[in-house]
C-alpha cells in the first residue's frame, strides 16, 4: 500500500512487484484525501483524475509513468467516450512514447465511476 495513494475501494494492494514488474492495480476517479468527495463530472475530468491517481501510486514505488509498459482500460460507455478519454489519456505521456494498451467497454464500474484504469511497469 502507498501511503499517499487513494484509500481502496475494495480490498486490495495499489500494486504488486515480482521480478522487477509492477502490477498496478485498476484505480477509480476518487479524491486521494476525501474518497466521499464526489467524482469529477464527466469522462475527461474523470480520466485526469485515475492518471493522477496511478501516478501517487507509481511515485510512492520510485517509478513514473516513463516506467509503464502496458495499460488497461475499462469504460462504462464506450463509443461516447472513448475519444474524449484517449485526448485526455495522451496528454499524461511523452510524445512517441506511449505503453502499449488496451481498451474494453464495460456494463458498470465501481463507485458509479466512467473510467477505471491500471498499469503494468517495469522497473529499470
Amino acid at each position: 500500500m502507498i501511503a499517499s495513494g487513494p484509500r481502496p475501494v475494495a480490498p486490495f494492494s495499489h500494486a504488486v512487484e515480482a521480478d522487477g514488474w509492477v502490477f498496478l492495480t485498476g484505480q477509480m476517479p476518487t479524491w486521494p484525501d476525501e474518497p466521499e468527495r464526489p467524482l469529477p463530472e464527466g469522462v475527461e475530468a474523470q480520466t485526469a483524475r485515475v492518471m493522477e491517481n496511478l501516478k501517487l501510486v507509481l511515485a510512492g514505488l520510485g517509478l513514473g509513468l516513463e516506467n509503464v509498459t502496458f495499460v488497461r482500460i475499462y469504460l462504462t460507455h464506450f463509443e461516447r467516450d472513448f475519444a474524449a478519454m484517449n485526448a485526455t489519456y495522451k496528454a499524461f505521456f511523452e510524445e512517441g512514447k506511449l505503453p502499449g494498451r488496451t481498451t474494453i467497454g464495460v456494463t458498470a464500474l465501481a463507485v458509479g465511476a466512467l473510467v477505471e484504469i491500471d498499469m503494468i511497469a517495469r522497473r529499470p
